[in-house]
C-alpha cells in the first residue's frame, strides 16, 4: 500500500486496502456474499472494496484519524469478486469483517454495519446481500430460538407429523366472538393450530383484549373436546414495547401456549420478545410481514436467507419459510435452503439451494419453517416431499373456504396429512402415488373427497423471480 494511503484526498478504496485478493478468511470473521451490479466504467473489484470500506472504517476520502486505531483490523476485505452466471454486469463479493466489528448478540448492530449506508451508494447501481456466514464465535452470543423444534414438540406432545394450522378469514373485520368460533371450529376439526394474521392488532371492530379472550375461550372448549394440546397466535404487535409486554402477558395468563409478533416490529422488539418468550416458557411465532419489500427481487436488497439467519439468531420459533407449491414467491431449491437454514445444526454450502457458505450453528435451537398462502390438502404429498416433518402447514383459506364448513376444512387437512405419512412410514413412493393416496383416504373421508373435489386442481405456476444462479445438472446413467 505504500505511503500513498495517506496522501490527502480520494484514493480508490482498492487501494485503501478494502480489496485484499491474498486475504485468508479466518475462522472468527463474519462473512458476506454480495450481488454488486456496477456503474459503468466502475470496475468489479473496486466495487467491492467500496462496499467493503461503506460496510466498515471507510469513508469518501482519506481521513487522518485512521492513524488513531489498528486500521487494518478494522477494514473489512473484499477478497473475491465472480462474475454471476448468465447476468451481464454482475458479481459476488466476497467480504470478510473482523469479528471485533460488532457488538455481542446484537442483530441491530449487525445490521446497521452490513447493510447500513451501501445499498444506497452511488457507484453501483444495484446491490443484494445474498447470503452470510454467522462464525461460531458470533452465534454463541445469542439465545437463539426460546424453546427450539424439540422443545416445542414435546410442549405441544405431536410428534413424527408436521403440524397443522390455518389463519382466520377474513383477518378483518369479524368481531371477537365470531372470532373466537373460527378458532374453536378449526382446532375441533383436527388443526393443532389457528392464528392472527399479521394485521389483526387491537382495531375498532375488535380490540385486542376481547380478541384474546374469545379465541383462548376456543382453545380451551377445542382441547377439551380433542384431548390434544391447541394454540391460537394471539398477535401481540403493538406500537410500543410497553404494549406489547402488555398484551404477550394477558395471552400468558389466559394460559396461551404461543404468542406472535410480525417482522415489521423491528430486530430490536424481536430479540426482545425472544427473552420475554424463554422467560415465560411461550412459543414464538413471527410473521415475515413486509419482508418482500426487499427480498424479492434479485438484484437488489437482502435475499431471505439472510432474514431466516438473523431470526434464528434473533431467537424466534416459528417463522413463514415459503410454500414451493402455493400462492406466494418460493422457488423449490431457495425454499430448500431456507428450511435447511431455520432446522439444521450445521449447513453445508450448496449452489443449488443458493447457500454461498458452510453454516455451523454451533447447537442453537432450529427455528420452525411456516408454510402458508395458498395450500390445500390435494397438495399434502408435494408439501411433505418439499418441506419436511419438521414444519407448519397453514391452510387459511384452504380450511375456512370448505363447502361443508370450517371444521370439516379442518379435518380434511388432518387426513389428509395422516394419510400421507402412513403412506410414508410404509415405505411408499407417496410423492409419485400421493393423488392415488388421497383418493383412496377420501373414500373414507367425506370432507377429503368434498376438499379434493373443491380444490384438487388449483395450482400457482408462476415463474419465481428470485432462483439460485446455479442448477442442479442432469446426470446420465
Amino acid at each position: 500500500m505504500g505511503s500513498g494511503r495517506w496522501s490527502a484526498g480520494v484514493i480508490p478504496y482498492a487501494e485503501m486496502g478494502y480489496w485484499k485478493p491474498d486475504y485468508e478468511p479466518k475462522d472468527s470473521d463474519v462473512l458476506a456474499a454480495f450481488r454488486i451490479t456496477p456503474q459503468p466504467g466502475v470496475p468489479p473489484e473496486e466495487a467491492g472494496a467500496a462496499v467493503a470500506g461503506e460496510s466498515s472504517t471507510a469513508t469518501w476520502t482519506v481521513v487522518w484519524t485512521d492513524r488513531l486505531t489498528s486500521y487494518e483490523n478494522y477494514q473489512a476485505k473484499c477478497y473475491k469478486v465472480e462474475p454471476v452466471p448468465g447476468q451481464e454486469n454482475q458479481f459476488i463479493a466476497y467480504i470478510a469483517y473482523d469479528l471485533d466489528l460488532f457488538e455481542e448478540g446484537s442483530i441491530a448492530n449487525l445490521t446497521s454495519s452490513i447493510i447500513g449506508n451501501v445499498f444506497g451508494f452511488k457507484a453501483l447501481k444495484a446491490l443484494r446481500l445474498e447470503d452470510m456466514r454467522i462464525p461460531t464465535h458470533y452465534v454463541k452470543t445469542f439465545q437463539g430460538p426460546a424453546h427450539g423444534i424439540v422443545m416445542e414438540r414435546e410442549y405441544l406432545g405431536k410428534f413424527g407429523r408436521p403440524l397443522l394450522g390455518a389463519t382466520v378469514k377474513p383477518k378483518l373485520g369479524l368481531s371477537a366472538r365470531n372470532y373466537g368460533r373460527v378458532v374453536y371450529e378449526a382446532l375441533r376439526g383436527g388443526l393443532d393450530f389457528t392464528k392472527d394474521d399479521e394485521n389483526i392488532n387491537s382495531q375498532p371492530f375488535m380490540r385486542w383484549r376481547d380478541r384474546f379472550l374469545y379465541c383462548m375461550e376456543g382453545v380451551n372448549r377445542a382441547q377439551a373436546a380433542t384431548g390434544e394440546v391447541k394454540g391460537h397466535y394471539l398477535n401481540v404487535t403493538a406500537a410500543t414495547m410497553e404494549d406489547m409486554y402488555e398484551r404477550a402477558e394477558f395471552a400468558k395468563d389466559l394460559g396461551s401456549v404461543i404468542v406472535m409478533i410480525d417482522l415489521t416490529i423491528g430486530y430490536t422488539a424481536i430479540q426482545s420478545m425472544a427473552k420475554w418468550a424463554r422467560r415465560n416458557g411461550v412459543v414464538l411465532h413471527l410473521h415475515r410481514a413486509g419482508h418482500s419489500t426487499y427480498t424479492r427481487q434479485k438484484n437488489h436488497g437482502v435475499n431471505f436467507r439472510v432474514i431466516a439467519k438473523w431470526m434464528r439468531l434473533a431467537g424466534v420459533d416459528h417463522i413463514h419459510a415459503g410454500t414451493v407449491v402455493g400462492k406466494l414467491e418460493g422457488d423449490p431449491n431457495s425454499v430448500r435452503g431456507y428450511y435447511d437454514t431455520l432446522r439444521l445444526d450445521h449447513v453445508p454450502a450448496d449452489p443449488v439451494k443458493g447457500l454461498y457458505f458452510d453454516q455451523d450453528w454451533a447447537s442453537l435451537p432450529g427455528c420452525m419453517p411456516v408454510a402458508s398462502g395458498g395450500i390445500h390438502a390435494g397438495q399434502m404429498h408435494q408439501l411433505l416431499h418439499y418441506l419436511g416433518e419438521d414444519s407448519i402447514l397453514q391452510f387459511g383459506g384452504g380450511t375456512i373456504g370448505h363447502p361443508m364448513g370450517i371444521a370439516a376444512g379442518a379435518t380434511a387437512n388432518r387426513v389428509a396429512l395422516e394419510a400421507m405419512i402412513k403412506a410414508r412410514n410404509e415405505g411408499r413412493d407417496y410423492l409419485a402415488e400421493g393423488p392415488d393416496i388421497l383418493r383412496a383416504a377420501a373414500k373414507h373421508s367425506r370432507e377429503l373427497d368434498i376438499a379434493l373435489s373443491t380444490w384438487g386442481d388449483i395450482t400457482f405456476t408462476y415463474a419465481s423471480t428470485d432462483t439460485p444462479d446455479a442448477v442442479e445438472t442432469p446426470v446420465s446413467v
